[in-house]
């Protein structure tokens, strides 16, 4: 006996993302419903070998169904998932509107799956940000090691993580450059993005950061420990899919980089790509369509008493969104539900 899941937002880059994924993992699917907004009803969608028509979310009834993933941003989350909930279903959102609820789990199933069980608070599950979900991964082994006191993070985020206008916005650009008079002005993102980086994502908050910089710190205290103190610069760059990070870690306790390198080999979720040669790291096209999170260049940091710096690479679409939701809905099969 398997599940009835709902995948909402399904004709978004995440919402496709997690129908392949759901497929792909062999998730024990018994009836499986593709929602959007009323303009895509009727628009056809791949799960697995089935062609789903996507039904208008507006006029769904969520009576009956076990597990919803949202992939449809804020605004529409706070209208459905209220539904949703109340008629019994689990929601796992992959918008911001319910990470920093303390009544709502917020999970990365490799870090704190313990968690799920607080899904009976308001049967709603939050997905992190894209960025905080691949650095996370590769803290917590880590953390559990040698107790980490600071992260100082700087982020190289695709263009996906800003949805269809955002890889759009670059291949238009891209295109653009190579024929005289079709330039193509920034809309999207603040500035060209295409040859260029932008140190910009989503609204500059009184302190200076930007809110994404304070998602990754604000995120980052809730899955892993409050005790930890981040900093992030987060920067918009001309790639399609995949975020890389580079990360500077302090510990309390002194963690050798050969130790590091084998806890990290070790760790659920992780692949480490680490030789040093020319070549002998991951980036982020070689990442894409992946689940794992890569970790390369990891080395002593001398600069402080017991530091570390390593390069992460995720595909964000994936593991920093659709993956991640699916396997939360994983976990609270397995640990919860139990009806697969």
């Amino acid at each position: 006996m398997g599940y009835k899941v709902v995948v909402a937002g399904a004709t978004g880059n995440v919402g496709r993302e997690m129908l392949n994924i759901l497929d792909e993992r062999m998730f024990p699917v018994d009836e499986i419903a593709a929602l959007a907004s009323r303009r895509s009803q009727g628009t056809e969608v791949s799960f697995g070998d089935k062609t789903l028509k996507v039904k208008d979310i507006e006029q769904f009834d969520f009576t009956g169904w076990d597990i919803a993933l949202f992939a449809i941003g804020s605004d529409a989350t706070k209208i459905h998932a209220p539904r949703a909930a109340a008629a019994g279903c689990v929601v796992i959102d992959n918008s911001s509107l319910y990470r920093y609820d303390p009544q709502i789990p917020l999970i990365v199933p490799e870090v704190n799956p313990e968690a799920v069980h607080d899904y009976k608070n308001k049967m709603i599950i939050a997905n992190p940000n894209c960025s905080t979900a691949q650095m996370v991964v590769a803290l917590k082994p880590l953390h559990d090691r040698a107790r980490i006191k600071r992260v100082v993070v700087s982020t190289y985020q695709s263009v996906s993580g800003a949805g269809k206008e955002g890889m759009d916005e670059l291949w238009n650009q891209t295109k653009g450059m190579y024929v005289p008079g079709q330039e193509v002005a920034a809309k999207k993102f603040q500035k060209q993005i295409a040859f260029n980086v932008i140190p910009q994502i989503d609204v500059f908050l009184d302190s200076g950061d930007t809110k994404e910089e304070w998602k990754m710190t604000a995120e980052t205290k809730k899955i892993l420990d409050p005790a930890i103190k981040v900093t992030a610069t987060c920067v918009r760059v001309p790639v399609f899919v995949g975020h890389s990070e580079s990360i500077n870690i302090e510990f309390e306790d002194f963690l050798d980089e050969d130790e590091a390198r084998d806890i990290l080999r070790e760790a659920p979720g992780i692949l480490v790509v680490d030789k040093r040669e020319p070549g002998g790291y991951t980036t982020p096209v070689e990442c894409v369509g992946d689940f794992a999170t890569y970790v390369s260049r990891i080395r002593q940091d001398v600069t402080v008493e017991n530091g570390l710096n390593l390069w992460c690479v995720s595909d964000n679409l994936r593991k920093g969104a659709a993956l991640n939701a699916v396997q939360i809905a994983e976990l609270l099969g397995n640990r919860v539900l139990k009806k697969g």
